[in-house]
């Protein structure tokens, strides 16, 4: 087991660090105090310009399209990728995406951001040529944005068998309708396609119910809501979203890989994305720590430096550990699933998804007691990371789910054989 970076991958963990050094944070503050004004006059949802300079910067220093996966990159690495004409495995990639996570705009500036390669990845994967022409090249070429409509506001989308929303196939059209909510990235006016996943026949098995539809946003029948904020925040350019479908009649060709392929696209898209997700969780965590030592260095209350009172040093040691333990179960996953694919990786896949949003949220509670009042403002970047740690807690899966798959693969390896197991078997 063996998760040292390739030489490829270090060197560019090294670049994409020494270019956020450069370009990324000495904007960054400024960058937010323009949204806030953004907001303030009513269109925070245009990307600003800064992001196009800086996208431009990164895209020709060749640090672009990061997260291409070796496996499916192809001719597309080559053509709208990184350095060497190559994608990364996971474990590769798991450095670089935690540096991203040290800043809100970074994945954004790398053409790295959820849930566009998520998307990607799927077009990637399981789409058809025609797909990829119209809807994959436009989106690694930065053109584009896109979001994925998956889950429900009227069921409990934790478990997929709940969907309402149905994508019937009638002759050569399929025909959406339903209801989305929390869809990412509706909100950009750069987002110009959804995957939509729906229910195509009620009565198959449970795995070959569902489908993936690309529905362009400004397609007849789609209308975004609202948007939703989360915790108080609005996440733009991005944001949120509640979308409805009233009979949207697309081409059958718009379904991809084919009907009741659904579930089985999301298991695969899902697994790298976890990764991703969680270690830029790691990066946002030690950004944290990296705070809260300096506060607690340069700040004094009572006489003495604010490390030295209450157990706070004790509390930076409990981070360091906790992050440095989240990072190696994660990388341990990303191994896993470059040795075995999505189905040999599902308890380590569940176990980050619960272990490092919960870390993550620790560190940053920690950071923002340190920081006082001031870490509960808009004037440091923690209120924000928290909420962020918070609702990952949610996304791709509730904890509960995650904890359900690990412990059903944990009795697996005890239960005697004829016993039936009469526990939730969720995921």
């Amino acid at each position: 087991m063996d998760f040292a970076p390739s030489p490829r991958a270090a060197e560019l963990t090294a670049r994409v660090a020494e270019f956020m050094a450069a370009e990324i944070i000495p904007v960054e503050a400024g960058y937010h105090l323009d949204l806030a004004e953004a907001r303030r006059t009513g269109d925070p949802w245009t990307p600003l310009p800064i992001l196009a300079e800086l996208r431009s910067k990164a895209r020709a220093q060749g640090l672009w399209n990061l997260f291409l996966p070796r496996e499916h990159a192809g001719e597309y690495a080559a053509r709208f990728g990184t350095d060497g004409g190559e994608g990364l495995t996971n474990v590769d990639y798991a450095p670089l995406a935690e540096q991203m996570g040290r800043s809100a705009i970074a994945p954004l500036v790398f053409n790295c951001n959820a849930p566009d390669t998520g998307n990607m990845e799927v077009l990637l994967r399981y789409g058809s040529p025609e797909q990829r022409a119209e809807w994959l090249e436009p989106l690694l070429d930065g053109r584009i944005r896109s979001a994925f409509a998956m889950t429900e506001p009227e069921v409990a989308s934790s478990d997929a068998t709940n969907m309402a929303a149905t994508c019937v196939v009638e002759g050569d059209q399929i025909v959406v309708n339903g209801r989305k909510w929390w869809s990412t990235g509706v909100g950009n006016t750069e987002c110009r396609i959804l995957i939509f996943m729906g229910v195509t026949d009620p009565d198959a098995d449970r795995h070959r119910r569902h489908s993936m539809v690309l529905v362009p946003i400004d397609a007849p029948g789609v209308r975004v809501e609202r948007m939703l904020p989360t915790m108080g925040l609005y996440d733009e350019p991005l944001g949120h979203g509640e979308v409805s479908f009233a009979d949207v009649r697309l081409p059958l060709s718009n379904v991809i890989s084919g009907p009741g392929d659904g579930f089985a696209i999301a298991q695969g898209r899902l697994g790298p994305g976890r990764i991703h997700h969680c270690m830029r969780l790691v990066g946002l965590a030690e950004l944290a720590l990296e705070l809260a030592c300096r506060r607690g260095l340069e700040r004094t209350a009572f006489g003495k430096p604010l490390v030295s009172l209450g157990g706070n040093r004790e509390r930076i040691a409990d981070a360091r550990i906790a992050i440095d333990q989240a990072r190696l179960l994660v990388l341990d996953a990303a191994w896993k699933l470059d040795r075995g694919g999505p189905a040999q990786a599902l308890g380590e896949v569940s176990a980050i998804k619960v272990a490092v949003p919960a870390m993550a949220q620790q560190v940053i509670d920690m950071a923002l007691q340190l920081h006082g009042g001031g870490g509960m403002s808009a004037d440091f970047p923690l209120a924000a990371a928290f909420v962020s740690a918070r609702s990952l807690r949610l996304a791709d899966g509730p904890d509960e789910v995650h904890r359900g798959m690990v412990a059903r693969l944990e009795l697996a390896k005890h239960r005697t054989p004829g016993r039936l197991d009469s526990g939730s078997g969720s995921g």
